[in-house]
């Protein structure tokens, strides 16, 4: 009976793999006149805190000047990350808790948001090409990234856990049962070289993005799956046959929200708006509605850094 159910769940797995590469594909028009990208900083980033971003600053006209396209937000996003920024197949629109924060930017600035769905591989060179002008794709904030990009403060603290199947669920007592053990990833993530860090001796494989993940997952060629708590919850919900066992965290996981080097203006304004959503209570509002039904905690806003 148990095999017979899992022949269902590859196809849809399979098929938002599929929905979600088409996404990968499409380009946005530019208009006639482009505005030209920012000018990245001659001197280095600093990062003796990676979670220090810039003071926050409500000045809309400087956020807007060099936007990649006049008159939009142009925000890559995850299209198949089920309660993060995900494709609603009632509506056919992308919707989720990153999705959430990136339209009340938009909306703050007095733009349009238009969404590009992207892979985890694909935010640092986007953002560098000026082909989007932000990244609201559960994206973890350090010190590398700090180097190629600009960061907002920390929305929302995540941490690195791991999925495994429900009949192996009784026998994972943490990372040291995954020696000799496949373990998937998605390509340019934290999550495979935090896994290795910790366990050397799991079998890494890579996939796109997690729901392909999931597909490898369902088909039995990987034996767990590891990445942020949220994104693994949203997993889970897919696959009556996956659970994330109770367990330490192994890393901590903090998101920003991700502009070009040079828009340190954008930045600074994205940090007024997360203001805002903390003591206006949409912040847990947002939390309430897309990450708490399946995380099954309350959660309260990161504290900003600020200093930058």
């Amino acid at each position: 009976m148990i095999r017979g159910l899992r022949k269902w769940a590859v196809p849809f797995a399979a098929l938002l793999v599929l929905a979600g590469c088409g996404y990968d594909d499409t380009t946005v028009p530019k208009p006639e006149a482009v505005v030209t990208t920012p000018a990245v900083p001659t001197t280095p980033v600093k990062c003796d805190n990676k979670l220090q971003s810039y003071a926050p600053s409500d000045n809309r006209g400087a956020a807007i000047a060099n936007l990649a396209n006049k008159g939009r937000l142009v925000v890559g996003v995850s299209g198949d990350t089920l309660r993060l920024g995900s494709r609603n197949p009632e509506t056919g629109k992308i919707e989720g808790f990153d999705i959430a924060f990136a339209q009340r930017v938009a909306d703050e600035l007095g733009v349009p948001m238009v969404v590009r769905v992207i892979s985890a591989a694909d935010r640092i060179g986007l953002l560098e090409k000026g082909e989007i002008d932000m990244v609201a794709r559960n994206m973890t904030v350090n010190c590398d990234r700090w180097s190629k990009v600009a960061f907002s403060a920390v929305y929302y603290n995540a941490t690195q856990k791991v999925l495994v199947r429900a009949d192996a669920e009784k026998d994972y007592k943490g990372p040291q049962s995954l020696s000799g053990k496949r373990v998937c990833a998605p390509t340019s993530s934290t999550s495979v070289d935090n896994i290795k860090a910790i366990q050397p001796d799991v079998v890494a494989v890579l996939a796109l993005k997690h729901t392909g993940c999931l597909v490898k997952f369902q088909n039995g060629d990987v034996d767990a799956i590891t990445g942020d708590d949220t994104v693994l919850a949203g997993l889970a919900a897919q696959d009556p046959y996956a659970v994330v066992p109770k367990q330490g965290k192994l890393t901590d996981e903090p998101y920003g929200i991700a502009v070009n080097k040079g828009d340190v203006a954008l930045a600074r304004f994205i940090n007024s708006v997360l203001d805002e959503m903390r003591s206006d209570g949409s912040w847990k509002d947002t939390y309430d509605e897309w990450l708490k039904p399946y995380l099954l905690v309350d959660a309260t806003p990161p504290t900003p850094v600020y200093g930058r």
